[in-house]
């Protein structure tokens, strides 16, 4: 079988929020669509489905500790077929009033990983810190 060519995407991010309402943001499909401006659909629980980006992401929710962690199984329709999906771990905590968001997304064909790396900033990190700043 041949190997699957995949990476690795770490980013950190300082969001102006508490953890809870990061949490909160990313998890409740309302507010996850408030602050991407895109269709949300999901059941915030652990082997729920969920969608984003009117459709564009999809998986499930593979792990949820209330205020601390997000895991996803993660694809987008643009995944290379024969792949499996890949990971996104969230890790929250509380820094100098603000919140330490740390993304570790696995398993990222190799393909891709460029366009997710500027994507997680442009679509999700960015629109986020604005959306708390109102």
């Amino acid at each position: 079988m041949m190997k699957l060519s995949t990476t690795t995407i770490t980013q950190e991010v300082l969001i102006p929020a508490s953890p809870a309402e990061v949490y909160e943001a990313l998890a409740n499909p309302k507010k996850h669509a408030a602050f991407t401006g895109t269709g949300v659909t999901g059941q915030p629980k652990v082997g729920g489905d969920f969608s984003a980006g009117d459709g564009y992401i999809y998986g499930k929710f593979l792990e949820l500790t209330k205020g601390r962690r997000i895991v996803w199984g993660w694809s987008t329709t643009e995944w290379p077929s024969g792949y499996p999906p890949s990971k996104v771990e969230i890790t929250l905590s509380p820094s100098k009033g603000k919140t330490k968001l740390v993304m570790v997304h696995s398993e990222v064909p190799k393909s891709q990983a460029e366009s997710y790396r500027q994507g997680w900033i442009d679509f999700y990190w960015d629109p986020l810190v604005q959306y708390f700043e109102k």
